[in-house]
């Protein structure tokens, strides 16, 4: 379990570090709504993540994810796709960056926020993380490192309930500051909020390219051994 664990601990902060579900929380909170809605979205978030990584576990227990020790071909070149496929987001997420004083583009759910329903709002949170491409290959990688680790069953789902813990991290932190801090919070997740606007795409490029290359250079790795 503790090599499972160790596996999936850098796409579990990977997937915390998601700027736009982070901003979305905070300008939920600060809605009248606010204290139903933030909690709907993270549960939502937290959902997609064990869904994805529920169903991933699933299909990979029956295809032999390893083979006498060693990642099975196809678990190998699914990682080096997922890789690839980061590799695309971090680049454009590099050449879409805002330069200068150019305004942030934000995704236009943001500007409509305060008419959100609980249940729109745990929808959004399932989508951002499910859906999302950076999320989903992030939780799919997750997912088949924790496979391949040949640990039992139960050990499996404790490193998955790990990964969703870590990866709702950075959508859970701004709710626990909005119980716990009150009017006190405001000023935190408003500068939070901010920070992320400005830094969203570089925050997303360098992510993708660390995570890519790592994924890479093990599939690499192993196809070649």
């Amino acid at each position: 379990m503790g090599e499972a664990i160790g596996q999936i601990l850098s796409y579990g902060v990977g997937v915390a570090l998601s700027p736009f579900p982070i901003i979305g929380v905070i300008l939920m909170l600060a809605t009248p709504r606010g204290r139903i809605n933030g909690p709907a979205l993270l549960l939502g978030w937290v959902l997609g993540l064990a869904l994805v990584g529920t169903i991933v576990l699933l299909v990979s227990g029956g295809a032999d994810p390893s083979d006498q020790g060693q990642p099975a071909d196809w678990v190998s070149a699914l990682d080096l796709a997922i890789g690839v496929l980061l590799l695309w987001v971090a680049v454009k997420e590099w050449r879409d960056r805002p330069r200068g004083d150019e305004e942030v583009a934000l995704p236009k759910w943001m500007k409509t926020v305060d008419s959100f329903s609980p249940a729109k709002a745990g929808a959004l949170g399932l989508a951002l993380s499910a859906v999302n491409p950076k999320n989903l290959l992030l939780t799919i990688a997750a997912a088949t490192a924790i496979a391949r680790s040949g640990a039992s069953a139960g050990a499996q789902a404790v490193a998955l309930a790990v990964f969703v813990v870590i990866g709702a991290l950075g959508t859970g932190t701004p709710v626990v500051l909005y119980f716990a801090l009150k009017e006190r919070s405001k000023h935190i997740l408003d500068g939070l909020k901010s920070w992320m606007e400005k830094n969203n795409s570089a925050i997303m490029a360098v992510l993708c390219l660390i995570l890519a290359a790592k994924l890479i250079g093990q599939a690499v790795s192993d196809l070649s051994s």
